[in-house]
């Protein structure tokens, strides 16, 4: 067991420091210490800092001749470095991540097995995947969303802490398909065909702008060059979701809650990829919803619909989509709970029965038998065809440390 202490840089040189750290005015270890250089990971063979220093900055499968016992070491890097118990990576073993340094903080105290390192860009690449596993069925129809690479297999978007987006088939495997920066985009939707070449495409609203982007599907899970379909305003809306066709003309439509009334919008799709005038659909009362979700024909109706959280409640809402292009009388689907998850994602037909479903990743108040603090679970709900689901079940325990699925 590794009983180490967090130590600040300061008191080695024998200066007094804020916090938990101790002051002491012995500094003999300070010359080893700011030998290790910015960007490298350095450990010593002995307590505060002392003994041989390792320094590295790249990738140990195994130690070598230094061995595996260390008793002091500092994460000067950029990025996480995981360390392990058992030489070449294997997480199953015992390993532990190690955040970049804060204001010179380093760790020190008995002595740690280190037998093998690596760095990685996210916490949870230290035992696995940077994205999580995520499978769906082939669906026996094409469901018109859900389906970014056109193989009937309902198809995920995750966004990892650092801003890359990740395509996930439905296979269990994942391929990058943004390498940095959408983590400027403080919302992201996705359901059906906005440019009217058949393939499924992303919507995204810029935070630092209010500008929504359009970025075509190229049909392959990949996206296209991005296009401006709405030049400001947007960071005035909220629970901003792809609901398909809504208004019945044959394209995909967004709606949004106005922060300012609580009044739920539609945005038409039209011909251009662009966005219609907006009409008003609901006249307020919207903002007691903390989630809204276009999970498509979820009553078999040949209308698609919108599910909605109560924020004070929990409860989860059923409101079928009408043929004047609005919704419906509500219908209770959820009693409860619902708060419990940090994420809806409804991509269409994930168990290939031909009936959308829905799926959730879970939030720290989700309870597994009789204890909450399981966030990170990805759930399923199997459509039953009435506009409500089956009771959930528990997909995968690993979709945690991600900034969002759609």
């Amino acid at each position: 067991m590794r009983k180490m202490m967090k130590r600040g840089l300061a008191s080695l040189l024998g200066l007094a420091t804020l916090g938990t750290v101790a002051v002491t005015t012995a500094a003999p270890a300070q010359a080893a210490v700011s030998d290790c250089p910015a960007g490298y990971f350095c450990a010593w063979t002995q307590e505060n800092a002392q003994g041989s220093m390792l320094k590295t900055k790249t990738n140990m499968a195994t130690m070598g001749s230094w061995g595996t016992r260390f008793g002091s070491y500092i994460n000067r890097t950029s990025v996480y470095a995981c360390l392990y118990e058992s030489s070449d990576y294997k997480a199953y073993n015992g390993y532990w991540s190690e955040s970049p340094s804060s204001n010179g903080s380093w760790t020190s105290g008995g002595t740690t097995t280190i037998a093998s390192l690596k760095f990685v860009r996210t916490e949870r690449e230290c035992s696995q995947a940077a994205y999580p596993r995520w499978y769906a069925e082939t669906s026996p129809t094409v469901a018109g969303f859900g389906d970014m690479n056109r193989d009937r297999r309902a198809d995920a978007l995750v966004r990892d802490l650092v801003g890359r987006l990740w395509f996930l088939p439905g296979d269990g495997t994942g391929r990058m398909v943004g390498s940095g920066g959408w983590n400027a985009m403080n919302a992201l939707v996705r359901h059906g065909d906005f440019t009217g070449d058949a393939r499924e495409d992303l919507v995204a609203r810029e935070r630092s702008t209010g500008r929504l982007w359009l970025y075509p599907g190229t049909g392959t899970g990949a996206l296209g060059t991005r296009k401006l379909i709405g030049s400001g305003g947007w960071n005035g809306m909220s629970r901003i979701t792809g609901v398909g066709d809504l208004s019945r003309d044959g394209r995909a439509d967004l709606v949004a809650v106005e922060n300012s009334t609580g009044k739920l919008w539609l945005y038409p799709g039209t011909s251009s990829g662009a966005l219609g005038a907006r009409k008003l659909i609901g006249s307020g009362g919207w903002n007691a919803m903390n989630a809204l979700v276009g999970a498509g024909d979820t009553n078999a109706d040949g209308r698609v619909d919108l599910i909605a959280r109560e924020k004070s409640t929990g409860k989860l809402w059923f409101y079928p989509g009408t043929t004047s292009g609005g919704v419906g009388a509500r219908k209770l689907i959820g009693s409860g709970g619902w708060n419990a998850m940090d994420t809806f994602l409804a991509v269409g037909d994930t168990t290939g029965d031909g009936r959308p479903d829905l799926s959730t990743v879970t939030n720290s108040n989700y309870v597994i038998d009789g204890g909450s603090g399981h966030g990170g679970w990805l759930v399923g709900y199997r459509g039953l065809g009435t506009g409500g689901f089956a009771a959930g079940e528990r997909n995968d325990g690993e979709w945690w440390g991600l900034n969002g699925a759609f």
